[in-house]
Formats: C-alpha cells, structure tokens, sequence
C-alpha cells in the first residue's frame, strides 16, 4: 500500500513539472508570435477583389459598342442602297467616284444594294454565294455571279462547296490594287475572313458594309480584333441593329446582328464638332412587321 501512495505521488509531479514547462514557453513566445492575416473585409485592409466572369463580359461588350459608334463625317452624303427593308444599306453616295468594282456577299438570291451600285457607277459587281446559287437578274447594270463563298483561305468543305479569300477573289477578277466597295452578309464568316484579309487588300477598298453577326462571350475578344482591324483603315460612318436580332441579353447591344458602314480614311473627313442621331431618318426595320431595336449611346 505504501508503495503504491510513493508511485501516485511521483507520477502527479511529472505531470506538474510537465504543465509548468509549457506555461512557461507559452509566456516566453507571447513577445515573438507574428499576428494573423487580417481577413478581408477588415477595416484598413485594402485587398484586390478577382472580377466576376459577367463582370468581365459586360466591359468587352461595352467597349465594342463604343468602338462601333459611328462618327459624324463632314463630307459624307449617306444614300440607301438596295432594298426599302432587308438588304438595303447606308452608303457615302459622294464618295464613290474611285470605284472600279462592287462585291456583294452573301446574297441569297436576291441582291437590291449590288444591281443600284452597279447601275449607278456604271461597274461590274460580283456577286457571290455557296449556298443559294441562284444568279438574280440586274438588267440595268453588269453583275457577274460567282457560286461560291468567302473565307479566310481557300477550300472545298465536305457538300462541294467552294470558298476562298477576298484578296484571291479580288485578284481573280482582275482587281487586285483597284479602288471597290465591298458589302458582306455572310452569317458569321465575315470575321476570319477579315482577320486574314491584308492590311494591303483593305486599303484599297472604298467603303465597306456589313451585317456583323454576334456579341456573345466565346467569341468577344475575335469580334473586337476584327473591328480595331478595320478601324485601323475606316471610320464608323453608321451602324443599324437588325430588328430580327432583337435581344434584351446582350446590353449595350439591343440585338445580335448589327449593319455597319465603314468608310476608308483616305476619303472620309471627321466632324469633330458633329454629332450623329442614330436611328438615321434613312433607317428601316429589316422586318418591316416589327418596330426597330431601341439603340442608345454608349456611357461616356
């Protein structure tokens, strides 16, 4: 029995000489310890938040928008070209006097803006198209019909169809290095063939006009390439949201497919004092059923 009290008693001061050498390197560590991290959020503590993926989204499409904004040119006499609702397009009519040829893409079947260019200047306009093969008639001017597309380079896809670039089909025709006015409606193939047309190849052309297809994400930082691309050679001289298009997901954009008119800087002369009213009173709704897109100007 005794022994056992002398074992319990010299266990108790291990275990309290124990304890005593911890408290005592816990006190010493006190003056050394660095403190935590502050937690965001914590008062004086300025930390760098990651931008959210929408947030993100909505600046890519809020500078396109602006860079697709058009400019008030001094010297540019906007006429409408080709049909009263679809396929009828705004174009500097005074400044086409250098024009040789007209290229009209993407027409299917019908083709109003290239037979009055070509009727009016008295030129060619070739006309072409892959999937409706279907030549229209122009009595009053000089189209040539080509059934093919246009692309970044050429190729045949898998139904036969032939493709090529615009610089290859310029030449072609015999108009390499001439002065043309392009117009492009080519369901999103317009921005490949852009990025590799040239910076030689757009000099040339007058005015250009599209219907530009897209603002969504995967494809922003393409569609904003093209369009610093083009602007390096035209001014904005108007832009129309196609009413077909018309979608409130998008903001700024009122609409997926968007006209544009480009005019080359050669010819163009900015108003810096001019403002410009978009719709312009020469604006029609491409679905002539329905009422325009609302557009509004970019937040300065």
């Amino acid at each position: 029995m005794g022994r056992r009290v002398v074992w319990i008693l010299l266990l108790v001061s291990v275990v309290v000489a124990g304890l005593g050498v911890w408290l005592a390197f816990q006190i010493r560590g006190q003056g050394t310890r660095q403190p935590s991290r502050p937690a965001a959020g914590v008062a004086g503590v300025q930390r760098p938040r990651p931008q959210q993926p929408r947030a993100r989204e909505q600046q890519a499409r809020d500078a396109l928008f602006a860079e697709l904004q058009p400019v008030k040119l001094a010297n540019c006499e906007l006429a409408r070209f080709g049909e009263k609702h679809d396929g009828g397009y705004l174009t500097c009519r005074n400044l086409l006097a250098d024009v040789k040829s007209a290229y009209s893409y993407g027409i299917s079947g019908y083709d109003g803006w290239g037979c009055q260019v070509s009727t009016e200047l008295k030129v060619p306009v070739h006309q072409y198209d892959c999937f409706n093969t279907n030549a229209p008639l122009c009595p009053t001017g000089k189209p040539v019909f080509h059934p093919e597309c246009i692309a970044g380079s050429r190729f045949t896809d898998s139904d036969g169809r032939l493709f090529d670039s615009m610089a290859s089909q310029f030449a072609k025709n015999g108009d390499a290095g001439k002065h043309v006015i392009v117009k492009m409606d080519v369901e999103g193939a317009e921005w490949d063939s852009i990025l590799k047309t040239p910076d030689a190849v757009l000099e040339k052309i007058d005015q250009m006009i599209f219907e530009l297809h897209g603002v969504e994400t995967a494809n922003i930082a393409r569609i904003f390439e093209v369009v610093l691309k083009l602007k390096k050679h035209f001014h904005v001289a108007h832009l129309h949201i196609n009413n077909h298009s018309c979608a409130s997901e998008f903001p700024p954009f009122p609409g997926w497919a968007y006209e544009v008119t480009f005019v080359s800087k050669r010819l163009a002369k900015p108003d810096p004092q001019g403002t410009v009213t978009l719709p312009h009173p020469l604006d029609t709704p491409n679905n002539p059923l329905a009422p325009d897109c609302p557009v509004r100007s970019p937040a300065r």
